[in-house]
């Protein structure tokens, strides 16, 4: 099976490969010959995933996936969330940005609580004209802010997100642990199984 990602962020591309196995081939955006900027202007992470799998679904033609992620911070009243990747402003992805912000905003505050989301989308050829067939697939992890940077693996919030039942930061966990109990990997989990016949569950 052959499913285009919505993404050209190597690290994405290389957990859910990682998680997919060999049984579905999953292309990037480059692969396929996508160099767009898909816009996400979605005030929500599932319109956001929705809005870019529908861009290239009605552009090349493949079957596609796409997924957003959000850190929702309590005490900061869910922010950053949906805007997460820019929370720093600019061009957005500035990791050490976005980071120095979250840290300033929260100060001593003692109520540390936050989660990462992540929401799938995927848009399925169906036969003949008929529209595409939508799923979608929601993980959650629970956890909390850490008050200094930890670790050196990862990227995004990693270095400052502990998740509850471990002592150590997505940053410090390693890959191998944290695509065994992300966000992330559960969302993936449940498009695997249903790409593959299982029996996960699909929100």
């Amino acid at each position: 099976m052959r499913i285009a990602f919505a993404t050209n962020n190597e690290h994405k591309l290389a957990e859910i490969r990682q998680m997919l196995g060999g049984s579905i081939e999953v292309l990037s955006l480059a692969d396929i010959g996508c160099h767009a900027d898909i816009p996400e202007t979605g005030s929500t992470l599932e319109e956001n995933a929705l809005q870019k799998a529908r861009y290239v679904y009605d552009n090349y033609g493949i079957g596609v996936f796409a997924d957003d992620t959000g850190l929702e911070v309590d005490a900061l009243g869910g922010a950053p969330g949906v805007y997460s990747a820019r929370y720093a402003g600019g061009q957005g992805h500035d990791s050490e940005a976005n980071m120095a912000k979250l840290l300033a905003e929260l100060g001593e505050n003692n109520n540390r609580r936050a989660r990462f989301r992540t929401v799938i989308a995927l848009l399925e050829k169906t036969d003949g004209d008929a529209a595409p067939r939508l799923s979608t697939f929601e993980g959650v992890v629970e956890g909390e802010i850490t008050r200094t940077r930890s670790g050196s693996e990862g990227f995004g919030y990693d270095p400052v997100f502990r998740p509850d039942g471990y002592g150590q930061t997505f940053a410090e966990l390693g890959m191998e642990v944290k695509n065994a109990i992300s966000h992330r990997a559960r969302a993936v989990k449940k498009l695997a199984d249903y790409l593959l016949g299982g029996q996960g569950d699909k929100d």
